[in-house]
């Protein structure tokens, strides 16, 4: 018609498909989402199931129509899903709501802490400037005094054996791997300088600080240049004299600490040396000199001993072998050694997991396995003393300089 195609379609007259079973599963499906959709809006609304036909005319469609029905009926089931997963959410943050309370809390107390250390800070910088040199020097006497009074309460308890050595305290990181710092390890003196002698291997600078706080901040100290080169870690403060292992030698020097002159060099007779019999960590550790209640002492082997640790007591002026002990322990096989009260205590190890394993008593002439524990923080320990003026180890550990507390058991005699 007028150039255009015009197409007609009969469809069949309404209600021809009544008869069809599909039609009438259809109109039940129908059926059914009107009471769905009547039920759901009583749920939403709080209506009667009468009411639903007015609120219909809300939601913008009609529940004859079944695609409409059903895509509200799939976004409300959407929006309760996500109200169910938001309950969860709640549900799962409950418990943190504790936590933000203590955090609150301990947010307060923080701040209240700050304000007090700003408070003793304040404090601390007022008493800083009404110090004066006669305080100080009050002190100083205070502190002497406590001094002789803790080295008499000392020689009153006497002796012991030891039962434990504390956690590590980090006095200073400073110097190479290996070295020797010590005090004067003579019990009734009042020397507080400390002696550093950094590295094992022909050194010849000791350096001097007046003090333990000077040492910790590596302030007020004084070089000295020894006449001899000095083998190893193995040195001792005692009396006031420097004792240390020649280098590449057996030879013993005494040297003043007042006069800066050597006082005294003797062999130690058929000593190893330069790395003949050292400890486990090597460095020309072959011979160690030290100090307890008793005097001084030197530990070292021979070939003689087939390489056992020998044990000999030294006379400070000459240096002369008083008596010696065979431990029957091989040097080669120990960390390290020190001796408290006449008894040496040797290490397994210089490396994490060190512990004092043997045990040699002088008086008995007797030995024992042991097994006490001590924190090795720095993994490699090159020095390790006792300096029974202030019981207490003094290790040079990887570059750090530490000291330990110790436990020592007393006996203590009474007569009845």
């Amino acid at each position: 018609v007028q150039g255009k195609c015009v197409c007609s379609i009969m469809t069949p007259a309404h209600g021809v498909c009544g008869g069809d079973p599909r039609y009438a599963r259809l109109q039940l499906i129908s059926d059914q989402v009107d009471v769905s959709v009547m039920k759901l809006a009583e749920c939403l609304n709080g209506t009667k199931t009468s009411s639903v036909s007015k609120d219909q005319g809300k939601f913008g469609f009609s529940c004859h129509d079944p695609f409409k029905c059903l895509q509200y009926i799939h976004g409300m089931w959407s929006v309760l899903v996500c109200l169910q997963e938001l309950r969860g959410s709640v549900s799962q943050c409950r418990p943190l709501r504790a936590l933000v309370g203590r955090l609150r809390t301990d947010v307060g107390q923080l701040e209240a802490l700050k304000e007090e250390m700003q408070r003793l800070n304040d404090s601390l910088s007022v008493l800083q400037e009404r110090f004066t040199l006669h305080h100080y020097q009050q002190l100083q006497q205070r502190e002497f005094i406590l001094q002789r009074h803790l080295h008499s309460c000392s020689s009153q308890l006497g002796c012991g054996l030891l039962t434990g050595i504390s956690a590590p305290l980090t006095i200073r990181s400073s110097g190479s791997r290996f070295g020797s710092w010590m005090m004067d390890s003579l019990i009734d003196s009042t020397d507080n300088r400390v002696w550093v002698m950094d590295g094992y291997f022909k050194g010849r600078r000791l350096v001097e600080y007046q003090s333990l706080g000077d040492f910790a901040t590596g302030q007020n100290f004084i070089v000295h240049h020894l006449p001899h080169p000095w083998a190893g870690t193995g040195h001792v403060v005692y009396n006031g004299s420097l004792y240390y292992n020649k280098h590449h030698s057996n030879v013993l020097v005494r040297y003043d600490l007042t006069s800066g002159g050597v006082l005294q060099q003797r062999p130690l007779a058929q000593a190893g040396f330069n790395n003949t019999f050292p400890y486990s960590w090597g460095g020309s550790s072959d011979i160690d000199l030290m100090a307890d209640e008793t005097g001084l002492w030197a530990v070292y082997s021979s070939i003689g001993r087939g390489g056992n640790m020998l044990l000999s007591r030294l006379h400070p002026d000459s240096l002369e072998v008083l008596r010696s002990w065979d431990t029957g322990f091989s040097k080669r096989s120990a960390g390290e050694a020190f001796l408290i009260c006449g008894s040496l205590y040797v290490t397994n190890s210089h490396l994490a997991g060190a512990k004092v394993h043997f045990t040699f008593h002088t008086a008995s002439a007797s030995y024992e396995y042991t097994d006490i524990a001590f924190h090795n923080q720095y993994s490699h320990i090159s020095m390790l003393d006792y300096n029974p003026r202030i019981r207490a180890l003094y290790t040079w550990n990887n570059g750090h300089q530490v000291l330990y507390d110790i436990t020592l058991l007393h006996f203590i005699r009474t007569h009845i």
